[in-house]
């Protein structure tokens, strides 16, 4: 069962980010909105920004991937994830496929750092 804070009540969005598991950590959904990392209705805040039912947050990952989500239930500590589930409805786009993210470099063992002749060549095999 999820506790809710109230209908009138509000919650810091860094401590509800972590609480609903959009974030690991609360210092690191701290950083994601000093980092301008997350959008509340739009708008980039700071972490100790009140949010209230039906706000949504655009929460951008660190791969790219954006997570959309309206709250729907305001919560300050952290629950598991079927009930984290509860508490916001998710709008995101699906991630995109892995076969669009490009090949890693395989370099010998030993060979060291690319020189520059050889990471222009390897930007130009990338670009392709």
């Amino acid at each position: 069962m999820v506790e809710n804070v109230g209908a009138s009540g509000s919650v810091r969005l860094d401590a509800w980010i972590w609480s609903v598991r959009l974030a690991k950590t609360r210092s690191q959904a701290s950083d994601a909105c000093k980092g301008g990392h997350v959008r509340v209705n739009g708008e980039k805040v700071k972490p100790a920004q009140s949010i209230k039912i039906g706000d949504q947050i655009r929460v951008r990952r660190s791969d790219g991937w954006e997570r959309v989500v309206t709250v729907t239930r305001l919560i300050s500590k952290r629950v598991g994830p079927p009930a984290a589930a509860e508490c916001y409805s998710d709008q995101s786009p699906p991630p995109p496929p892995r076969e669009f993210a490009g090949p890693v470099a395989i370099r010998d063992r030993g060979a060291g750092r690319p020189t520059k002749r050889e990471r222009r060549d390897i930007d130009r095999l990338r670009d392709r």
